[in-house]
């Protein structure tokens, strides 16, 4: 390595010159140095300079001069290695010499004469390497950036025609169709050639009618046909053996040239088939390079890339369904000429805002088809739909039409001309902002979307073991039309769901402005386009949270100090799922165990002082979930006694209305009138610290770390022993704390609002540490409620 290939940087670390790669500091340096990229590029850097010590570049000699005159000329000289001429106009050659002693030999004859033309001889100039890493091919038409169709879109009259020229731009041409279909014809004739009567049938987005340009080739190989061949082949030779019949010519399955000879596919394992499958595409198909088979994924693929198109493909054995799926997504698509140019644009905005295809980082996110699948629901909901439900296509299906596919029922008519074409006339414009509109109103972790029978689903019917679904519930949960018990955005996590649904919010609000409607006379960006600006710095972070329309709920004004608990059904015990299962008012049963949680982190985790306004209710004493902590002391002693009798003055003397209660059980809005004695919120970590206590997860945007709630309920009555020589015949903050359950139409969560008797900069720093602290210690209490 020279001394030249590293590089200091000004602000710290260190650049290889070499590869191109930045590095923190000098470990990072040495492990890279070492490394295999670093030192094949010292190979090939060495390689290369050997070879232009031993090149010389000629010119001079007739146009059309082949390769092999010239190969017998300066063999004269030497033996000649290569040979590289100008391709395009054939003016020159690069000739490599076996070794520099033989260049000498040429540079030492003055003049050189080839079939009566002068030659000029001379080194080939030396330059200095220069790593170019590889660009991946993109096949057929390059996706447009977003300048340009920014610049694309902005022509257009309306936003109708936005939306279509959208499509227009990302669909995939015809020339990239035939592409596509002429490689699994490439495939399906080598592959039949060792599984006879093997089938490849394409599926996802190359064929689904939504495809992009350069989107990848998912392929089934479907092997029924083959097994049954290779049982029945079996079957006949050991009929034959019985019968003592003698076989002058073996069976095919029995050749020794014949890759079923040895292995079984009806008894061997998917890792098997898949090995096999990779060793046909590497050997026997031509134009095919970079083949993997991935045996230890939750859908194992062998992986491939065409060569010449740079098409990335995979090819799977058991995914059936997803086959299935395509074709009925085709069929959607063929339904209204409004499903493509929608799917399109709503795709394309969550990309854009890093909800769904690949991943940017910030946790997993939605794949294509569940955003695909959110488009049909909706469209199925509109008045009059636009799409049918699949239990009504199931109706108008014939016999012939019937699918079972791994115990699913798939079926859908296959003669589309059955199905009556929708009479909703509303346009793109409409559709689109309805989506959103429809989308921003949604309970998506209370409820389970069925686009089998167009309408949503209690999550509370989906738990509990008498659930006959084994549905895996998240932030939002979208049922596969066939699959049942497959939810298709299972894979999400919560801040993906709250981000999804900020972005809905934030999308509906847009198509309500004219600057969505109409088209801008002074050449601003309008309609659709400003929907797919993407986010930036700030609307990524963790920390960002979403802002609250409380317009819908009077209770709640606006100026308060608010922060909301959201229904998560992943953090809730087995007890209390079980409460929950078949329940038509979850939310409500819901809420009182969150509002017994809450009281129970304010009074027993934190110490405050609260009394519940009358006819709400909600002591400690009446927790459902008894085994939150240890119960405090019941002989409360004269400082607490007095603090007690305080707040209740409070209470009596306080303006804020009294709590409506539905019912004795279950609460749709509880007030407390609290106080708080001491800084509780101040040292934390030092006192846990101080208690030898360890957290297991540190929290990225507080300096609260929960471990649980017996910790920090000691770290409470830690910090209060360090405060005991401190006034305490009065509070240090009074406030009024509010909880209210919001759900049905929005997303169920329940809303706390906290309202100080008087406004401090005290009560800001406790309200700050109460919106991160209070959520995370309520899911502590569900957690240990078993």
């Amino acid at each position: 390595m020279s001394e030249s290939d590293v590089e200091p940087l000004v602000r710290g670390g260190y650049r290889c010159l070499l590869c191109d790669v930045r590095v923190p500091n000098s470990p990072s340096l040495n492990d890279h140095l070492k490394g295999k990229k670093h030192q094949k590029l010292l190979s090939v850097r060495s390689c290369r300079k050997s070879q232009q010590e031993k090149s010389l570049f000629v010119s001079g000699f007739r146009k059309g001069t082949s390769n092999l005159e010239i190969t017998d000329y300066f063999q004269n000289f030497g033996t000649v290695a290569n040979v590289i001429m100008d391709k395009d106009k054939g003016l020159y050659a690069i000739i490599e010499m076996a070794d520099t002693k033989e260049v000498e030999k040429v540079l030492s004859i003055t003049q050189h004469c080839m079939n009566g033309q002068k030659l000029r001889v001379k080194h080939k100039e030396n330059k200095e390497f220069k790593y170019i890493p590889k660009q991946k091919q993109n096949p057929g038409k390059k996706l447009i950036d977003f300048e340009e169709l920014t610049q694309a879109l902005c022509q257009a009259v309306d936003v109708d025609e936005q939306m279509k020229q959208l499509l227009q731009l990302f669909e995939l041409t015809e020339s990239e169709t035939m592409l596509r279909k002429l490689i699994v014809s490439l495939l399906q004739e080598v592959f039949l050639e060792f599984f006879p009567s093997c089938r490849i049938l394409p599926f996802g987005s190359s064929v689904n009618a939504f495809g992009i340009h350069g989107c990848d080739m998912d392929l089934f190989l479907d092997l029924e046909n083959t097994k049954a061949f290779q049982a029945n082949a079996r079957s006949k030779v050991e009929t034959e053996e019985v019968n003592g019949i003698k076989q002058d010519t073996p069976s095919e399955t029995q050749s020794e040239d014949s890759i079923l000879s040895d292995i079984d596919l009806g008894t061997s394992t998917t890792a098997e088939v898949l090995e096999l499958v990779a060793t046909v595409l590497q050997k026997c198909v031509p134009g095919v390079h970079k083949v993997q088979a991935v045996t230890t994924a939750r859908l194992p693929v062998v992986k491939f890339i065409h060569k010449e198109s740079g098409l990335q493909g995979d090819i799977s054995i058991n995914n059936r369904l997803a086959v299935r799926n395509t074709q009925f997504l085709q069929l959607c698509a063929s339904l209204d000429q409004r499903v493509r140019p929608l799917v399109y644009t709503v795709r394309y905005w969550a990309k854009q805002k890093q909800l769904a295809g690949n991943p940017f980082g910030g946790g997993p996110l939605m794949n294509n088809y569940a955003v695909t699948l959110l488009v049909v629901f909706f469209l199925q909901n509109r008045i009059p739909p636009v799409l049918p439900t699949v239990n009504h296509l199931k109706e108008l299906a014939d016999e012939d039409d019937q699918c079972i596919i791994d115990g699913w029922d798939c079926t859908f008519p296959s003669n589309h001309s059955k199905i009556e074409p929708s009479s909703n006339s509303e346009g793109l414009c409409e559709l689109l902002a309805e989506f959103y509109k429809f989308y921003s109103q949604f309970d998506f972790a209370g409820t389970v979307i069925s686009l089998s029978e167009g309408k949503v689903h209690l999550v509370t019917d989906f738990i509990g073991s008498e659930s006959e679904t084994n549905l895996r519930l998240g932030p939002i949960n979208i049922q596969d039309p066939f699959e049942l018990s497959h939810n298709v955005s299972g894979n999400i996590n919560e801040r993906t769901g709250q981000k999804f649904k900020r972005q809905l919010d934030e999308a509906f609000k847009y198509c309500r402005s004219l600057q969505y409607q109409r088209k801008s006379n002074k050449g601003k960006i309008w309609g659709i386009v400003r929907l797919f600006q993407p986010l930036n710095s700030t609307d990524c972070s963790p920390a960002h949270s979403p802002e609250l329309d409380y317009s819908s709920v009077n209770e709640l004004n606006h100026g308060g100090n608010v922060f909301t608990i959201p229904f998560k059904l992943s953090c809730l015990s087995e007890q209390t799922r079980e409460k929950l299962h078949g329940s038509s008012d979850f939310r409500e049963i819901w809420f009182n165990e969150v509002c017994h949680a809450v009281l129970y982190v304010m009074e027993t985790v934190l110490k405050c002082s609260c009394t519940c306004i009358e006819g709400s209710n909600v002591q400690t004493d009446d927790i459902k979930i008894s085994n939150f902590g240890e119960n405090r002391n019941d002989n409360e002693d004269n400082t607490a006694l007095k603090r007690k009798h305080l707040v209740e003055e409070i209470s009596e003397t306080s303006s804020t209305k009294k709590a409506r209660i539905e019912t004795v059980q279950y609460r749709r809005e509880v007030t407390w009138h609290c106080a708080v004695w001491s800084r509780v919120w101040v040292g934390r970590r030092k006192m846990r610290r101080q208690l030898h206590f360890r957290t297991s997860k540190p929290d990225a945007n507080t300096d609260v770390a929960i471990n649980s709630l017996e910790v920090e309920e000691k770290v409470t009555e830690g910090i209060l022993q360090q405060e005991e020589c401190g006034d305490k015949s009065s509070p240090l903050i009074m406030f009024t704390l509010c909880a209210l359950l919001v759900g049905g139409n929005e997303d169920t969560r329940a809303m706390i609002r906290v309202t100080p008797v008087q406004h401090t900069t005290l009560f800001t720093e406790f309200f700050h540490f109460l919106e991160s602290f209070v959520p995370k210690m309520t899911e502590k209490c569900f957690e240990k409620s078993d």
